[in-house]
């Protein structure tokens, strides 16, 4: 069995910093992908970033050049530092990995509970 937890939200006023962290542990052959989504209220959730276990990165549009994410391999970790936060930030932030607990089956999507980032203006 996998279970990740995440860390780190909280309230921050706009323009400030917030950095997410996020462990995997359990049953652990390899991880593949890991990375952020989010979902605001009324909203359908949304990639925020992904990072492959080469280092490969993608962000949203809407994030390039704020949020930055990185992985601790040794540590089956990822973090999301983010500045210059936005309230349009304001969301439920969800790690994920594609976690492989056997070389002899496919790796599958696992997910955090979320926390919460809130942004005032």
């Amino acid at each position: 069995q996998v279970q990740l937890v995440e860390s780190g939200g909280g309230l921050v006023q706009a323009g400030g910093s917030l950095r997410l962290s996020c462990t995997a542990s359990g049953s652990i052959f390899s991880i593949n992908d890991m990375g952020w989504y989010r979902q605001a209220p009324g909203k359908q959730r949304e990639l925020v970033a992904a990072i492959t276990s080469g280092g490969l990165i993608n962000y949203a549009d809407s994030v390039k050049g704020r949020f930055t994410i990185s992985r601790d391999n040794a540590k089956n970790m990822v973090y999301l530092q983010m500045s210059s936060l936005k309230p349009d930030d304001t969301a439920v932030y969800y790690c994920y990995a594609q976690i492989q607990i056997s070389k002899l089956l496919p790796p599958g999507n696992s997910w955090g509970q979320g926390t919460q980032v809130t942004v005032s203006s």
